[in-house]
Formats: structure tokens, C-alpha cells, sequence
């Protein structure tokens, strides 16, 4: 990863046209190729980016501070330098990707020997169905033998079910697969996060761990 920050001004040119004035930013420039334009706010979101593929070019001579960055599309983003107050570059390596808490990872292994508890006749096709874009917890299916992904969080929120958007539409490219229809199940399912899901065709399910674990709520209960 190269990590310049610089004074700079920003020119999108694309569907859109965009400026971004002279000012001190970051700019990453990723080992997959992409470029984001970042300023000392936002947390993580970029001013400006270009996702991969596309190509970086540095200019010379007299267009020297200028960088022009192309992708497939033919859209490009034009970064022109003033100032460069630093410029290093860092190997990363290969990241193992995000680890689930104890909670969860347990939540999906007990969900797996308990599949039944989405619905009667529900199999199990596997754990940690990978895909190119990572692994979905469980791939399964219901008792009319369509095949269903469920995504599994300890507190479901808006960031799960956009994962698990992109699970849906890379496995409904699959033709032994689809259609392939979403569960996004979690101990705790915000308002805005089944909204959404439900919005998306996801079914919703609330998980109860120690029901999973075989442990029966001691409390009064009214049927």
C-alpha cells in the first residue's frame, strides 16, 4: 500500500463531473489497483475514489504533479499535486479477513447442527460456503429443496444485510444454485437493518443461543 499525503486538488470526470479544491489529503493507492481520496474526517468514507480495475499514471515533465487514474469505463480521476509532505509505501500481505467473535461463530456452528429451527424439512448443504468475495455461513435449503443463504450476526444491523446482498447476487449467478433466496438471522435484528432486509426479499430470523445450546428460559412464560 502507498500512502501520499499531499495538498492537492481533485477533478472526477466521468458520468459526473466533480471538484475537489486545493487542500492536505491521503491518498491510497492499494495493491488491487484502487485509489481513494481521504480528509482528516468522515472515518472511513473517501472523499474521491476509483475501484478496481484501473490504472494509475504519474505524469513527467511539465505535468509532473499531475496523476491521472483510469478505469475500464474510460472514467478518469485527476489529482494534481502542489505539495508533497509524505510518501511511503507498505507491504501488507495477504489479510486473513475478518475473524467472528465467539458468540457468532458458535451461533453458526449450533444453527448448522440445528437447521430445523429456519423451518421443517431444511437440510443443510454446508458451513462456510466459500465464495469469491468470502464465505457464506450457511448454505441450505428448504423444504421445497430451493436453496437459501444465511448470513449470521450476533447484533444484526444495516452492514450484514448488505453483506449478504452481495452474497445473494454473486450466488444467483450460479446455475446450480439459484434462485437462491436470503435468511439474515442474528441474536438481535435493529428496526433499519429488517426494514431493509425485508425490502430485499430476506426473510428475518431472531436467534435464541441458549434455546440452540439446549438450555430452557427459566422464566414464566404465557402461552
Amino acid at each position: 500500500m502507498r500512502l501520499v499525503i499531499a495538498r492537492c486538488s481533485v477533478d472526477y470526470a466521468g458520468r459526473l463531473t466533480a471538484h475537489l479544491p486545493s487542500a492536505p489529503r491521503l491518498i491510497l493507492v492499494k495493491a488491487d489497483g484502487s485509489v481513494s481520496i481521504h480528509a482528516d474526517d468522515r472515518a472511513y468514507k473517501p472523499l474521491n475514489w476509483m475501484s478496481p480495475p484501473c490504472t494509475l499514471k504519474e505524469g513527467s515533465g511539465d505535468d509532473a504533479n499531475v496523476w491521472t487514474v483510469v478505469n475500464k469505463a474510460g472514467e478518469k480521476l485527476i489529482i494534481t499535486m502542489e505539495e508533497v509532505l509524505h510518501d511511503s509505501s507498505h507491504e501488507l500481505g495477504t489479510d486473513p479477513g475478518l475473524i467472528k467473535d465467539g458468540v457468532e461463530a458458535h451461533l453458526q456452528e449450533l444453527l448448522a447442527d440445528r437447521i430445523e429451527t429456519l423451518g421443517e424439512g431444511y437440510t443443510l448443504i454446508r458451513r462456510e460456503y466459500m465464495t469469491a468475495i468470502g464465505p457464506v455461513d450457511i448454505l441450505c435449503r428448504d423444504a421445497a429443496g430451493a436453496t437459501v443463504a444465511v448470513e449470521i450476526k450476533r447484533r444484526g444491523e444495516i452492514d450484514g444485510v448488505e453483506q449478504l446482498t452481495r452474497y445473494l447476487e454473486l450466488l444467483n449467478r450460479d446455475p446450480h444454485l439459484a434462485p437462491v433466496r436470503g435468511v439474515f438471522a442474528a441474536q438481535e435484528i435493529k428496526p433499519q437493518a429488517r426494514v431493509l432486509a425485508n425490502d430485499r426479499g430476506m426473510d428475518c430470523v431472531v436467534l435464541d443461543y441458549d434455546a440452540l445450546r439446549g438450555i430452557e428460559d427459566d422464566k414464566l412464560r404465557l402461552f
